[in-house]
């Protein structure tokens, strides 16, 4: 059995995984969450976050950033103590249970195998503007053509999965290195085409905060702010394969979060400041940079649409910028795709080790690869590729079931210090009594933020994802004991919390409304501004201390734990 020593000088059991090979190293470990935050959000959410909230779009990212910070902190000191892949679908599982644990676990699964999706429709629609057959700019779809040539990307991500991590780490850096000089030589050359008067004080700019500050908050979410800064946690996933992860893991998650948040702020200010004001003048303000749902688009404003950054730089002269621009706009997407491709593998092989999905996707082949795994990432992202034809359409979805994942770290974090002080702790996030509660106060309020419509459907989500795990669970001799009197107890406050935010988000202020779900339920606008954040963190800190006050008790945290230990001969866990 795995263990460790603890700081008192007791002796802690720590979960290893099995047939995983330990061959990715710190640079690696750092590009793998970066090649997630540095995706197709970069491309995309300056103008969905200008177009929301103006030039106080710039705050929406620091919102973002300062919340994906304390969360990724978090996971910081998770990881590194307990480096097992798949972890965001884990530590909920030790910490509290089947039952809360197979919630968050399908928390986990959903956000990983969506996003390679979604990558996909970057690249058909970038891709477009050389093959026009791939993307349809009135309907913001994929046409068929492009359909189908995501179904041949999701085939080569998962294709060039089966390489092992050691090659797929240095595929990754590779890219890595253009998917970062890209983004950092468009600021620099940006920021020669400044223009301060489109940060408010011109009159075609619609002031600094034309929308108030419920446009920046909305932005935070609905612009695809949250979405783009997703990622840090990767390593995470990714655990199980990094060598000397308790060292390595919480540093290049750390490392990785922090290129990427001056990154993303620096291009919001670059993008406000290089657009030509006359387009602002054309468009009537930032909020009219969009093409109309109906009728014909401006080909200017059209062409910024179709590539935000690639557009601005062809609008503003730079042609040579634009093309660069375009050629990124393929290979940004799809080292994102390819990576979440990995960790949507790893986090089933996660689900797997929890008995929540069947054992057999915890099987390996002789490079490491949890083949069945992977192959179930790409069946759950041709799902996906379905009912969802534009990356926007994908993206609030998508943020609601990562933020409802993260929301369980906080909840294990402050349920380990109590469960498991003596254990070793590579990483120990300095006053966590403040940042745990916190942490989950910012998880809930940008799943509200989100809107009530992504709430509802996440909440169909979840019940599917119940009768999926059930279903699994059925046919497995040592499936955990989801039901009894411990786990039920320990999950007592899990209802409360999903129906509670489906309540609140309901009475409050966000919709998520767009033209594509015009019949869609939606808010009621009950609570009012401020008011309803108030709410959220009251309502989120009574689920916070309930959840922790009900923990598992040590020694069934333990019990969990020793299941995962590594040995074939594990009795089955009772909770």
């Amino acid at each position: 059995m795995a263990t460790e020593t603890g700081s008192a000088g007791a002796t802690v059991t720590s979960p290893t995984d099995v047939g995983l090979k330990r061959e990715m190293g710190f640079i690696g470990a750092v590009w793998a969450s970066e090649s997630s935050i540095i995706g197709s959000g970069w491309l995309f959410g300056a103008l969905y976050a200008a177009q929301a909230a103006g030039p106080a779009a710039i705050i929406a990212w620091v919102i973002g950033g300062v919340a994906v910070v304390i969360l990724a902190l978090i996971h910081a000191e998770l990881g590194a103590m307990y480096p097992v892949s798949g972890g965001t679908a884990r530590f909920p599982h030790f910490a509290f249970g089947s039952l809360a644990g197979m919630s968050f676990g399908f928390f986990s699964w959903l956000q990983a195998v969506t996003v390679a999706p979604i990558e996909c429709f970057a690249v058909m629609n970038y891709g477009s503007h050389w093959w026009p057959a791939l993307y349809n700019p009135t309907s913001k779809n994929v046409t068929t053509t492009g359909f189908i040539m995501c179904v041949v990307l999701m085939i080569l991500f998962t294709g060039l999965n089966f390489v092992g991590i050691k090659w797929l780490s240095n595929i990754n850096s590779g890219l890595m290195w253009w998917k970062i000089a890209i983004p950092v030589l468009t600021i620099v050359v940006l920021l020669f085409k400044f223009h301060s008067g489109n940060f408010g004080s011109s009159a075609n700019s619609g002031g600094f905060m034309p929308t108030g500050i419920k446009g920046v908050l909305s932005a935070v979410v609905g612009a695809g702010v949250v979405f783009s800064y997703l990622g840090f946690e990767q390593a995470d996933q990714l655990a199980g394969e990094i060598k000397n992860a308790q060292r390595n893991l919480p540093r290049a998650i750390i490392t990785a979060v922090a290129i990427g948040t001056a990154i993303y702020i620096l291009l919001q200010i670059v993008f406000i400041a290089a657009m030509d004001p006359s387009v602002l003048t054309l468009s009537h303000g930032w909020t009219g940079l969009a093409c109309p749902a109906t009728g014909t688009c401006n080909s200017t404003i059209s062409t910024i649409n179709s590539g935000p950054f690639a557009g601005l730089a062809g609008v503003v002269g730079l042609s040579w910028l634009a093309f660069v621009l375009r050629l990124d706009a393929i290979i940004s997407p799809f080292g994102t795709g390819l990576i979440y491709q990995t960790s949507g593998s790893r986090v089933s092989y996660g689900l797997g080790r929890n008995r929540y999905f069947p054992p057999i996707l915890t099987k390996t082949d002789s490079r490491g690869v949890p083949w069945t795994s992977l192959i179930l990432s790409f069946v759950g992202g041709l799902v996906f590729l379905l009912p969802f034809p534009s990356w926007h359409a994908l993206v609030g979805l998508v943020t609601g079931a990562s933020v409802l994942m993260y929301a369980g770290a906080p909840l294990s974090l402050a349920a380990f210090r109590r469960q498991v002080p003596e254990a070793v702790r590579p990483y120990r996030l300095a006053a966590a009594w403040v940042w745990a509660p916190l942490g989950f106060i910012i998880a809930n309020f940008i799943i509200y933020w989100s809107g009530f419509i992504v709430i509802w459907k996440l909440g169909i989500c979840i019940v599917i994802g119940y009768v999926i795990i059930g279903i699994c669970m059925m046919f497995d001799p040592q499936r955990p004991k989801v039901f009894s009197a411990q786990s039920l107890r320990s999950a007592s406050w899990l209802p409360v919390y999903l129906i509670g935010m489906g309540v609140i988000s309901w009475l409050g202020q966000y919709s998520g409304q767009s033209s594509s779900t015009p019949l869609a339920p939606t808010n009621t606008n009950t609570i009012g501004l401020w008011y309803d954040l108030l709410i959220i963190a009251a309502f989120s800190l009574a689920i916070y201390f309930w959840a922790v006050a009900v923990r598992l008790p040590r020694e069934g945290m333990l019990e969990l734990v020793g299941a995962q230990s590594g040995e074939e001969d594990v009795p089955p866990p009772t909770l």
